[in-house]
């Protein structure tokens, strides 16, 4: 397990990147919408908004129930995956999102970008913030079984790093569930849409407003108070 006992150092830190570093949540909630639209189901986008950091696995079913699931699940998905590709050269980085991966290796830890998206999305999020050449590690949807709140893709990221004791910075109430099961305390940024008492509730440490207020309170973040 690779979580932090009480007062140890932190040597490695997880970052979801949807929601977190890339600005992505509201793209996610409009590709949905339409895809539902194609099918005749007409969720209201809070509901899929609300959703947005569960895998798209489940969100069919949490969205509009199991028998749309059922009945049009896989097609639902492949319709999202077409909708969200034309969004995909509207998305960009959080303000101070490099400058914070850049002081989180500049301190010699292990960083692991965490998504369970598709390839081809995590390559362009990946570009935007120069991840290939900062993180050691990072994961798309061809990593995990399960998708969040599952804890699998949290436990992969970690078995790609040798990392001791770890973090994860995530954007969603799924970001939290998934590292509690995985044995990760969890500081979140509000970017997911998320009030502040919804992502404490469900395991964050602390809040963050923004990326840049997080760099200010790393050396906190990862002295694991």
């Amino acid at each position: 397990m690779t979580h932090p006992e009480r007062n140890a150092p932190i040597d490695t830190v997880v970052f979801d990147m949807d929601g977190t570093l890339v600005d992505t949540n509201y793209h996610h909630a409009v590709a949905w919408f339409r895809a539902f639209q194609r099918f005749d189901v007409t969720p209201a986008l809070w509901r899929i908004h609300r959703a947005i950091g569960m895998g798209g696995d489940k969100l069919v079913e949490a969205v509009a129930g199991e028998d749309v699931e059922e009945r049009h699940g896989d097609d639902l998905r492949d319709a999202w995956t077409e909708e969200f590709d034309a969004l995909l050269p509207e998305v960009r980085p959080f303000a101070g999102a490099v400058p914070l991966l850049e002081d989180v290796r500049g301190r010699g830890l292990r960083l692991v970008l965490a998504s369970s998206g598709e390839k081809e999305h995590v390559d362009h999020y990946l570009d935007l913030l120069q991840g290939h050449e900062l993180a050691e590690a990072w994961t798309t949807s061809d990593d995990a079984e399960q998708s969040k709140p599952a804890p699998d893709l949290i436990q992969i990221a970690m078995s790609k790093v040798e990392g001791a004791h770890a973090v994860m910075i995530g954007d969603s109430t799924w970001d939290a569930k998934a590292a509690e099961k995985a044995g990760l305390p969890t500081y979140a940024l509000r970017t997911g849409g998320f009030s502040v008492e919804e992502l404490k509730a469900a395991g964050a440490r602390r809040v963050y407003d923004s990326l840049e207020e997080m760099r200010d309170d790393l050396d906190r973040l990862v002295g694991s108070e």
